[in-house]
Formats: structure tokens, C-alpha cells, sequence
């Protein structure tokens, strides 16, 4: 890839987009083109390819998606199959008929069988019944997957597909409905620690075990699969370790309000039980994770707390605007 490449990242201001934006700006690439939502709705087939057309991307990072955890996910499912469908086919397709020369397109462990084999090797996929929290997310996952595949097939696009695990990092969600698990953590915590309470209510049993990749790794993992990997086959990206809700929930803790005591709600979901990638042809390629989960919780955290402040001297300079008004 030419540093003066014209790269897309269609999802820039998100968790994994704005990692990646971060990657190739930190690797000296100049032309690097992005589009706010408001100024094109990726959903929609007539404007997305009329902003290929007009800008010509060489290379392209699609990973702009609707996402959520469980509770996101089972209160709508319509929302989580149609945005994503949508966004995937068009967006390929444009790569298509404007002859982008490679695209990654990234997708989500959560595509995997419920009770897949652990640790979960890529060719798993469409092996058994998915986790039903996760269903309609999968589901378009799964598709942009076969999406990018017959178009490889068909016209000989270098087009590429790669499943990350569970991800956390700076611009991530931190909103207790929406957000993935680990962020809903620390904003739980942060939130009993500012109001004195002594229990944290935590989701299912704990029992279920889950792998963490922070979000600048998998931008690193991108542009090293840009480069390095083409096949029509997905890869899954992660780090192979894996550790229980209750374990994080108590690393979380220990960080943010050591005080807490924690109190699991077994009436809630606990999702699928466990679920690790196998990372063997991921490592084959001569790529691994640099950041342990430890370093980057304590990083992920002060990023809370930085846009916490900020936030805080905004509404404090509007609140004075407001009084002298």
C-alpha cells in the first residue's frame, strides 16, 4: 500500500474505525477519506455509489455497523439484521462497480455456534444453531462474510473478511443499554463509586468466559491482514486468552471502586458460554497482540475519565453562557 493511497474507512468515528484512522495516520498515509452519516447514509445504494464514484477509494476498511450487547441485541433485532445487511451490500457492491483494488471487511466472533468448540477455529462457521441474544447481528455478519466471497468468486475482487473477538478501547460505548459488556463495566462501577453505593449488580452467573482484544491491536491486525493476507476465507482476530464475566467484573472493580461488592442478577442472560478464537492462522501470518488486557483496562479507563471531565468543563461553560445571557 502507497502512502498516498486513497483509503476509505467507512465507519471512522467509531470504536474499531477511529482506531484505524488513528493506525494509518500514525503510519504516515495522506489521503485517508472518511464521510460522517450525516453526509452519507450507508445504508443507502444510490448515495454510497455516488460517493465511490466521486471519491474512487483504492483500499477500503469496512467496519461501520450497527452494535450492541445482549440487551441492544434482543430489544431489536430488526434494527441489528436490516442496518447491517444494508450497509454491507452496498458499500461491497460499490467496491465493485468502481474497481476498489482490496477490501477488508470486518465481522464479529459472535457469528460462531452457540456451543462451537472451544477454542473456535474459522471453520466452525454454519455448524450449529447461533446464540439467540445475538441472532439478527450474526445473521448480517454472517452475510457480509458469503457477501464479500461470492464477489471474489464471481468478478476476482480481493476482497477479505475478519472476525475479531470482543473488543474495548478509547470511543467505545459506555451507555448501560447499548454498550458491550466491558465498557457497561466500567461505567457501572464509575457510577457507584460517584454515588457511595456499595453493590454492583452484574448480569447472569459470571460463569460465562470471554476473550478481550483492545481495540488499537485490532486496527494494527487490519492493516497487517491489508498488506499480508488474501483469501477468500475469513480469519479471526484476537488473542487466544480467554476469562470469566466474574473475573473481569472483579479486574474492573479493583481498578475503578475496589470497595464494591458484586451481586450477580441470575435472572439476566449469560449469553453463549464461552467463547475463544482459535488465532493459529492469524499467528501464521506473523502478526500477535501487543497490549495485555491489565495495561489496556487502565488505559480504556483514564479515556473514560478524560471525556468525563471534558464533558463536565462543556455543560460548565454553557451553564455560564446561560447565566449571563
Amino acid at each position: 500500500m502507497d502512502k498516498q493511497a486513497r483509503i476509505y474507512v467507512a465507519g471512522h468515528a467509531g470504536l474499531v474505525g477511529s482506531a484505524v484512522v488513528r493506525r494509518l495516520e500514525a503510519e504516515g498515509f495522506t489521503n485517508i477519506l472518511t464521510a460522517r452519516r450525516q453526509q452519507l447514509d450507508l445504508r443507502d445504494q444510490a448515495e454510497v455509489s455516488h460517493w465511490f464514484k466521486a471519491n474512487r477509494p483504492e483500499y477500503v476498511f469496512l467496519v461501520a455497523g450497527t452494535v450492541g450487547g445482549i440487551l441492544a441485541n434482543s430489544t431489536r433485532p430488526a434494527e441489528f439484521i436490516y442496518d447491517n445487511m444494508m450497509i454491507h451490500g452496498t458499500v461491497v457492491h460499490a467496491c465493485y462497480l468502481y474497481g476498489v483494488t482490496k477490501l477488508l471487511y470486518l465481522g464479529s466472533s459472535c457469528i460462531y455456534p452457540r456451543h462451537a468448540t472451544q477454542p473456535i477455529t474459522e471453520d466452525q462457521l454454519l455448524t450449529g444453531p447461533l446464540e439467540p441474544t445475538n441472532e439478527s447481528y450474526a445473521i448480517a455478519k454472517i452475510a457480509g462474510i458469503k457477501l464479500c466471497q461470492a464477489y471474489r468468486r464471481q468478478y476476482g475482487c480481493d476482497f477479505i473478511s475478519a472476525m475479531p473477538t470482543n473488543l474495548y478501547g478509547p470511543h467505545d460505548n459506555f451507555d448501560l443499554t447499548s454498550g458491550h459488556v466491558l465498557p457497561a463495566l466500567i461505567r457501572k462501577f464509575h457510577d457507584a463509586k460517584a454515588s457511595g453505593a456499595t453493590e454492583v449488580e452484574i448480569w447472569g452467573t459470571g460463569s460465562p468466559m470471554r476473550e478481550f482484544l483492545h481495540v488499537d491491536d485490532l486496527a494494527d491486525a487490519c492493516l497487517h491482514l491489508m498488506r499480508h493476507y488474501s483469501d477468500e476465507s475469513h480469519i479471526n482476530v484476537g488473542t487466544g486468552i480467554d476469562l470469566s464475566i466474574r473475573a473481569l467484573a472483579e479486574k474492573v472493580r479493583d481498578l475503578v471502586y475496589p470497595a464494591a461488592q458484586l451481586r450477580f442478577d441470575t435472572s439476566r442472560p449469560d449469553g453463549t458460554p464461552r467463547k475463544v478464537l482459535d488465532v493459529t492462522r492469524l499467528e501464521a501470518t506473523g502478526w500477535k497482540p501487543k497490549i495485555d488486557l491489565d495495561t489496556g483496562l487502565r488505559e480504556t479507563y483514564q479515556w473514560f475519565l478524560d471525556q468525563q471531565a471534558a464533558h463536565a468543563d462543556l455543560r460548565g461553560i454553557e451553564t455560564l453562557v446561560s447565566a449571563t445571557d
